[in-house]
């Protein structure tokens, strides 16, 4: 019985199921933990979310920013863009049993046990461990219900950027998602900033990755998270791993074993 978590697998079926077959992966004995943007920019959407949902409970996801993308497409929020390649998924005759399963996924992932957090862009720096759970139900609870294209046509936007408890409504929902799917860079007192997406060393203060910050959740929990390919797999401190490391862009599809945090790798094969 093994822990495995792969970074963001973005449409690419074939290196997905090489990685799996590296380490003879066996859903009725092992777990796979998935950062999230499952789909898009890859060629193979549709057989991603396939594969992944007949694993059923074998699978620990949490919903990436272009996972919520395909929800607000499928919704006619908002346009279905030709690099995204999800022309293939919208069509398929089990789109619809595909996006209410999707829509029905977590945001954010918690093993007690293990003590392991996981997140597709990260934490909020001013959010302990219950604070990141109310949050992250607050938002699988919207998408789960049938409110939830108004949840997406408001999901769009930078602000607020700042956490406040009493943030409230639509104004906080878009701050949790905002932080748990899109976060990459914040200010020292721990607001967002979602402009920026070079890499750390061509950063200048007081801008700082969010994993520099002063962290509110217990020290022996670790933190995985997807999202930042540019960061390519490098530069966390102990305990924070990142795991995007850029698969559709030509890059690798990376996966780690828990148990003894083993990492293992795919190479593309897209054309470069």
């Amino acid at each position: 019985m093994a822990t495995y978590l792969i970074g963001d697998i973005h449409g690419c079926y074939h290196e997905f199921r090489a990685l799996l077959q590296q380490v003879a992966f066996h859903s009725s004995k092992d777990t796979l933990w998935l950062t999230g943007d499952l789909v898009a920019r890859g060629p193979d959407s549709l057989e991603v979310l396939r594969f992944i949902k007949q694993l059923g409970p074998a699978v620990k996801l949490v919903l990436g920013n272009h996972d919520l993308h395909l929800l607000a497409v499928y919704a006619k929020i908002s346009r279905n863009k030709p690099k995204d390649q999800l022309d293939k998924l919208l069509s398929a005759p089990d789109v619809d049993d595909l996006i209410n399963w999707l829509r029905k996924q977590p945001m954010l992932q918690i093993d007690d046990e293990l003590k392991l957090v996981m997140a597709h862009a990260g934490l909020a720096p001013q959010w302990d461990l219950d604070t990141a759970r109310i949050c992250a139900r607050e938002v699988e609870a919207i998408l789960r219900s049938d409110s939830y294209p108004l949840f997406l046509n408001a999901m769009y936007g930078d602000m607020p950027n700042n956490w406040d408890p009493e943030l409230s409504g639509l104004a906080r929902l878009r701050y949790s998602t905002n932080a748990l799917t899109r976060m990459r860079y914040c200010f020292p007192n721990g607001q967002l900033d979602m402009i920026c997406k070079s890499k750390p060393e061509n950063i200048s203060a007081p801008l700082k990755p969010w994993f520099e910050l002063p962290r509110n959740i217990p020290e022996e929990y670790s933190i995985a998270f997807g999202h930042w390919a540019a960061l390519e797999g490098k530069g966390t401190p102990a305990g924070i791993y990142a795991l995007d490391t850029g698969c559709c862009w030509g890059g690798k599809l990376t996966m780690l074993r828990w148990e003894d945090k083993q990492y293992f790798s795919q190479s593309s094969l897209l054309s470069r």
